[in-house]
């Protein structure tokens, strides 16, 4: 089974068809990038699995977008499983105004309630080791997260997220705001990461899709042009469209 499928996809935000009839096929433990020309609808579609685009007044949607199988879209789903289980990674890192261990277990105190000290310092410890970060941190856990850098900081909310153990992480343009060597670093932890998560990025850098990813999506004036493996698409596409815009013709 799919991690995570999308059938005849269609999203409209007021009258304006932002997504048209999307499918796709993303299989868990491997990170897919969605590439495409700015305005395409690719961050549309990553906000779809954790219904963040819900959000939005004059949203509607139909379609379906299963995830392990049940659609997410229906009236029954419950939006706050879901986001636990599908978190977000934003362009520009977020880390709340807290210390840094109260930034990684802030989700557990809201989706566990009451848990016993011991049992969070595991978690943050853990959610560290996961991101690389354990040994450059472990002796500022009480420190403001907000006198991180950029690429501490985007870490530092990756761990937040995997710490309330989510199944999907979902990337916008996660290394836009980094320099080329934490870039680097970052795509080298998604590598790490795919382990235990099922990825989806969204991107501009079409080098970074080609390092990074198994599978690539190719989006364009908000339909899927073209979707399979990495290697394909960027060697063999076979659609024109995306071979114009892998070559740099337009976009």
């Amino acid at each position: 089974m799919a991690k995570i499928e999308t059938k005849n996809l269609n999203l409209w935000y007021g009258s304006f068809h932002a997504l048209k009839n999307i499918n796709a096929r993303i299989e868990p433990n491997r990170i897919t990038a969605i590439i495409g020309p700015s305005g395409c609808g690719k961050s549309t579609l990553l906000r779809v699995f954790n219904r963040m685009n819900d959000l939005i007044e004059g949203v509607r949607m139909d379609g379906e977008a299963l995830i392990d199988g049940k659609n997410i879209l229906g009236p029954e789903a419950d939006l706050v499983a879901l986001r636990k289980k599908v978190g977000m990674v934003f362009q520009r890192p977020n880390p709340f105004p807290l210390s840094i261990y109260e930034n990684i277990v802030f989700g557990q105190k809201v989706h566990a309630g009451r848990i016993r000290k011991s049992a969070l310092d595991e978690i943050v410890e853990d959610s560290l080791k996961d991101v690389l970060l354990w040994d450059e941190l472990k002796d500022r856990l009480r420190e403001s997260a907000l006198r991180l850098s950029l690429e501490q900081k985007q870490r530092l909310c990756i761990a937040r997220l995997i710490a309330v153990k989510p199944d999907v992480l979902l990337m916008d343009e996660p290394c836009s705001t980094l320099d080329p060597q934490a870039t680097a670093r970052v795509e080298e932890l998604m590598r790490e990461l795919k382990s235990k998560y099922t990825i989806i990025i969204v991107t501009h850098n079409m080098q970074q899709a080609a390092r990074v990813s198994d599978d690539t999506g190719f989006m364009l004036l908000s339909e899927m042009i073209e979707f399979g493996e990495t290697e394909d698409i960027f060697t063999k596409p076979r659609d024109k469209r995306t071979e114009d815009y892998i070559t740099g013709r337009y976009g």
